[in-house]
């Protein structure tokens, strides 16, 4: 679904940007002289746009009020950069047009579009440092930098190629067709834009666990005015083994608590359970209770045989102790061995730890 969604966004933004260059160029007559002057900038910046928001819905697809209020910058951003390179190239397009300066037109037009391409990729690059927070991690911020320039250039190259050799094989156009050379190679353009970025806009990491019901803060530091309430052991904690978790907001801290997202790895079992060495520690649970297999975007639930009747997916019971593959927004329960929870107004509640599983649209933010 998601290389659909960008495949769409990336035709629908270039036949925009082209019906707008359109209108300047046809309906105002603004720059007939010099077209690409006025058409690669409205092309650039509606490429631009439409691929950083439909980065930012993606990662925040079920709060669009959200992504409204920060798809704001961005949007700037992609406007204000999309026009600025788009209106370099066509003005070096037009220069290398002059009668005085002999370079064969398809090059110029793979040189024009190569800019285009440039431009979507630097303003989609930039601007995620706004609407993720997955951009904190410097390394990962330059490294998608450099892959969105890179891969959005490579993109534009090879659709100005398949354009030329599009022009190439069917020669002259019969006349009723010519309006519409422009607007095809546009398309296959956005069309490859939507393409790549659905691949390296990818999240860094396929899966997390976020810490729900069980891991409120219950630390030594916690200052509770009522000296009555019972707070679970304060010597033992729910910690992560931070030589291979960490987690998504926070990379130093290893204590878990409720509404924190544990980074799983793309490869690897991870052990649960309440063993000092196990890489998700929780107090109160069996020492070991469940594995998780992760590989090839996979996640398989593989429960200790003497303890699967203690933990429950989306509510329902484990009655044996086979494999689950796990499922995006999965609610995985965790019965402590340990004696019940006493509330303020001196209720029993159950000892139980849950996560829930996500393994796709996953920005913190979200």
């Amino acid at each position: 679904m998601r290389v659909y969604i960008y495949i769409l966004a990336g035709l629908l933004s270039a036949l925009i940007g082209w019906n707008l260059g359109q209108f300047f160029l046809t309906d105002l007559d603004l720059g007939q002289d010099f077209p690409e002057v006025i058409l690669f900038p409205c092309i650039a910046s509606s490429l631009a746009c439409g691929m950083v928001m439909n980065e930012v819905f993606i990662s925040n697809p079920t709060r669009p009020k959200l992504s409204w209020r920060i798809a704001k910058i961005p949007l700037l951003i992609a406007i204000g950069l999309g026009a600025s390179i788009g209106l370099g190239a066509g003005g070096i397009c037009q220069i290398l047009f002059l009668p005085e300066i002999h370079v064969p037109p398809t090059i110029i037009r793979i040189v024009g579009w190569i800019l285009i391409g440039f431009s979507v990729g630097l303003a989609e690059g930039l601007t995620w440092r706004w609407h993720s927070m997955e951009a904190g991690d410097r390394k990962r911020f330059w490294y998608r930098f450099k892959v969105s320039l890179i891969s959005a250039s490579t993109a534009s190259f090879v659709a100005a190629e398949i354009f030329e050799l599009i022009r190439r094989s069917l020669g002259k156009l019969p006349d009723g067709f010519q309006g519409f050379e422009d607007p095809l190679g546009f398309a296959i353009l956005g069309l490859l834009l939507g393409l790549v970025f659905s691949v390296t806009n990818s999240p860094g990491y396929l899966a997390a666990l976020r810490a729900g019901t069980g891991f409120e803060y219950t630390g030594f530091n916690y200052d509770d005015p009522d000296t009555q309430l019972q707070n679970v052991n304060q010597t033992d904690f729910p910690y992560i083994d931070t030589s291979i978790l960490r987690f998504v907001t926070d990379s130093e801290n290893k204590e878990i608590e409720e509404g924190l997202s544990i980074q799983l790895p793309g490869n690897g079992t991870i052990r649960i359970g309440s063993a000092d060495k196990s890489h998700i520690h929780v107090p109160g649970l069996p020492l070991h209770i469940t594995d998780l297999v992760l590989k090839h975007r996979e996640a398989l639930l593989s429960p200790n045989p003497r303890f699967f009747s203690q933990i429950q997916v989306n509510g329902q019971r484990l009655t044996s102790r086979r494999n689950i593959r796990l499922k995006h927004n999965d609610v995985l329960t965790f019965h402590a061995t340990t004696t019940d929870r006493i509330n303020q107004d001196g209720s029993k509640q159950k000892n139980i730890y849950r996560f829930i599983y996500y393994n796709r649209f996953l920005d913190p933010q979200a």
